[in-house]
């Protein structure tokens, strides 16, 4: 193949996920779901600080008790809220979307007019879908480390071993837990992907994407069913508190990472294979 033919090709590529990212982040849908996550520290925030001097303070689940201590905390304790329902609706949505809600709208035959490969096509829809979850994460980290400074003030954190570490190292410690639930959502990201591509109505691939989200957190907490357990797409989902010890464990972090990167191969894989041979009409 000659330059002449690759350069039209990569600005081609090149434009398409510029437009898939205007399209992802710009769709109004999108908006609203970003700004109804953002809004959960926010509330989370609110309540705690009206009933920090009621019988009620220090009481919740999980991180929630710690957030009046420490406003750091409000950032851990909305993605702890986040994560069985909301988070996973809301990238389940996107994500099942990418390529169904194209053949809904009769679009996706238009695209594949583009002289990109369907591949490359379905690289750039996993792009945006990536993008939009790393959003997601994004939209209650930040609205929670603002809302949880303004109320509550930020200091070092106490680590769930007792041990009090510098505001610095709670910051790079928070961030870290940040990243990896954002990373923890590819592999549900990809599950979406390939349901995309086997319908063209978006609302099935999307119930699709979600369901499978809700069906591996239930069957994680069978006790009879925990030889499976490792292989579950929620396993490791809330072993972000690692990072909340002080010598957290660097081989139970990494079975996470591992455990999303093979959702992401074999869904990645079932999504390209489906993509790139069927026969699309709409």
């Amino acid at each position: 193949m000659s330059l002449v033919e690759t350069a039209p090709r990569r600005g081609s590529l090149a434009r398409l996920v510029r437009s898939e990212l205007r399209l992802v982040l710009g769709r109004r849908r999108n908006q609203v779901l970003l700004a109804g996550l953002a809004l959960v520290p926010l509330l989370l925030g609110t309540v705690l600080f009206l009933s920090q001097d009621t019988a009620l303070q220090g009481q919740g689940p999980g991180f929630v008790g710690r957030v009046t201590g420490n406003g750091l905390f409000l950032v851990v304790a909305s993605l702890f809220v986040c994560l069985p329902f909301l988070l996973p609706l809301t990238i389940g949505i996107a994500s099942g979307d990418a390529i169904a809600g194209e053949a809904s709208a009769g679009t996706l035959r238009y695209l594949l007019t583009v002289p990109v490969a369907r591949g490359r096509l379905l690289a750039v829809k996993a792009v945006g879908a990536l993008t939009f979850a790393a959003a997601a994460v994004a939209a209650i980290a930040v609205v929670g480390i603002v809302a949880g400074a303004t109320y509550f003030g930020l200091r070092g954190i106490t680590l769930l071993s007792g041990t009090t570490v510098s505001l610095g190292d709670g910051i790079l410690r928070i961030a870290a837990v940040v990243v990896y639930v954002g990373l923890s959502m590819t592999g549900l990201v990809a599950v979406g992907l390939f349901f995309s591509t086997l319908t063209e109505v978006p609302v099935g691939a999307m119930a699709a994407t979600v369901v499978t989200a809700i069906v591996c957190g239930v069957l994680d907490q069978l006790p009879q069913l925990h030889t499976i357990a490792p292989a579950l797409l929620t396993h490791h989902w809330l072993d972000f508190a690692e990072f909340l010890r002080l010598e957290p464990d660097w081989g139970v972090l990494g079975q996470g990472l591992a455990l999303q990167a093979a959702w992401v191969v074999i869904f990645g894989a079932l999504a390209w294979s489906r993509f790139t041979t069927a026969d699309v009409s709409s």
